[in-house]
C-alpha cells in the first residue's frame, strides 16, 4: 500500500489513521472519487486499497462505523496544506505601528512622523500615537492634548479614532485606524423624456338652423 511502510515517526503528526492503524472491524467506505461503497469489513477495505495502490484513510473516526475513504494520502495531505497556505496568504494582517511624539517635537520631526503615519494608514495598519512627558513637562498636559488634536485634525478624512487621547502614567495615547473607503456614489438614473403632447384639434360645434 502507498503509505504502509512510511516512517512511523510521522504517525503522531497526522490527523487520520491509515490502513492497519484503523481498529474498527468494519467501515463505511467511499472510493477514490468519493463515491459511496457502503459498509464493508476492514479486511475487505484493506484488500481494495491494496488492489488500487492507495491508502485506506479514516476520515471520521467518531462515526459508527467509522467513515473511511480510499485515496492517495500523500496527495491529499499536499492539497490540504496548499489550501491552508492559500487561505493564509489571502488574510489581511493588520499591524499596530507606534509613533512617538514629545510636547516639544519640532516642526521638521513632526512632518516626518506624519508622513510615516499616512504611509502606515495607506497600508491598512493602525497607529498608536504616544506622546511622552519628561520631568516637569507633565504639568503642561494641555500642550500634549493640543498636539494630539492637531494630528487628529490633519488626518480627519483618513482615520477613525479608536481611542481618544488618554493619559496613562507619564504618556498620552491615541489609537487611530484607517477609515473605510466610501463606495463610489451611483450616478443618478436618467428620467426618461416624456413624449410631446399631441396638438389639440379644434372642436367644431354644428349650428342648428333658426326657425323662421
Amino acid at each position: 500500500m502507498a503509505t504502509e511502510f512510511r516512517d512511523r515517526r510521522h504517525r503522531e503528526e497526522r490527523k487520520h489513521r491509515l490502513n492497519r492503524e484503523i481498529m474498527a472491524p468494519e467501515v463505511r467506505l467511499s472510493g477514490p472519487e468519493n463515491e459511496p461503497l457502503g459498509i464493508v469489513s476492514l479486511m475487505e477495505a484493506l484488500r481494495m486499497a491494496g488492489e488500487l495502490d492507495v491508502d485506506l484513510v479514516e476520515i471520521v473516526a467518531t462515526a459508527n462505523p467509522p467513515v473511511c475513504r480510499l485515496m492517495d494520502y500523500g496527495k491529499f495531505k499536499y492539497q490540504e496544506q496548499k489550501k491552508a497556505a492559500d487561505a493564509k496568504a489571502k488574510q489581511t494582517v493588520i499591524e499596530i505601528k507606534e509613533i512617538k511624539f514629545r510636547p516639544g517635537t519640532d516642526e521638521g520631526d513632526y512632518n516626518i512622523k506624519m508622513r510615516n503615519i499616512r504611509r502606515f494608514l495607506s497600508e491598512g495598519d493602525k497607529c498608536k500615537i504616544t506622546l511622552r512627558f519628561r520631568g516637569r513637562e507633565i504639568t503642561h498636559q494641555d500642550l500634549g492634548m493640543a498636539l494630539l488634536q492637531r494630528i487628529r485634525d490633519e488626518l480627519v478624512d483618513q482615520i477613525v479614532v479608536e481611542q481618544f487621547p488618554k493619559l496613562e502614567g507619564r504618556q498620552m495615547i491615541m489609537m487611530i485606524a484607517p477609515a473605510k473607503r466610501k463606495a463610489a456614489a451611483k450616478p443618478a438614473a436618467e428620467v426618461p423624456a416624456q413624449p410631446a403632447a399631441a396638438p389639440r384639434q379644434p372642436v367644431t360645434v354644428p349650428q342648428t338652423a333658426s326657425s323662421t
